[in-house]
């Protein structure tokens, strides 16, 4: 279910859109002229707007420009009209329409285009992963009040003597993800080695892989599985 608002100067079309949006689940608002828009939007963000183009008070291309130049057009909006050209649908896409629909509008044509319009909402709005990387750093970053910006990764202090914490401060997020997976894996591995004397049994009971595979992935990686003996207090 989405929040979907229709601005048509025309009632039979608000009422028509509106009727199909709502039996397809959604909430539908609809504004008559541009105002009215102006005043929806400002009072929520939609997560997609249905806009006309011609409108007796002010277009849905001037209307647009307006959002865009406010900071306002952070949703999907698809421009509809029965009379635009063609260099009016592609300056209505520079600004930043995501899609141009004529009138009369196919029923098939208006669900694809609201279906492509919420989910690329959806994929916009999708929180991003946090990495272990990404974590350190912000750790790091709440203990010393620096920002991170273009200088290697820094390990937070508390992390570089701490043998039970993994220091990422070798990784860096311009590598290729292979590449950067692959290095994260070695850190691991070795992590383990050095913390289990290099007891090969005991690195696979903490990893949780069986020896034969472990002994394939530190070949794969190039960690060398060094017997070495753990200190003592």
């Amino acid at each position: 279910m989405a929040n979907i608002l229709v601005v048509d100067d025309e009632m039979g079309i608000r009422e028509l859109l509106s009727e199909i949006l709502s039996d397809e689940g959604h909430v539908v608002q609809t504004a008559e002229n541009a105002q009215q828009a102006r005043e929806a939007r400002a009072a929520e963000t939609p997560d997609l707007v249905l806009l006309d183009i011609w409108m007796p008070d002010t277009d849905g291309v001037t209307l647009l420009k307006e959002w865009q130049r406010d900071g306002y057009l952070t949703m999907p909006v698809i421009m509809m009209s029965g009379h635009a050209t063609i260099d009016t649908a592609v300056e209505a896409t520079r600004i930043g329409a995501m899609n141009f629909l004529e009138k009369p509008i196919a029923l098939q044509k208006l669900l694809q285009a609201v279906q492509q319009g919420l989910a690329r909402n959806q994929e916009k709005n999708r929180p991003v992963p946090v990495t272990v990387a990404q974590q350190n750093i912000a750790i790091h970053e709440s203990r010393t009040g620096t920002i991170s910006g273009s200088a290697p990764l820094q390990a937070p202090a508390s992390t570089v003597n701490n043998p039970n914490v993994i220091n990422t401060s070798l990784l860096s997020f311009d590598l290729p993800l292979r590449e950067a997976r692959d290095m994260f894996e070695r850190i691991y591995f070795e992590h383990h080695l050095a913390q289990e004397g290099g007891s090969m049994t005991r690195v696979a009971e903490k990893t949780g892989l069986e020896r034969t595979h472990l002994y394939r992935k530190l070949k794969q990686l190039g960690v060398e599985p060094v017997k070495t003996s753990k200190k003592h207090n």
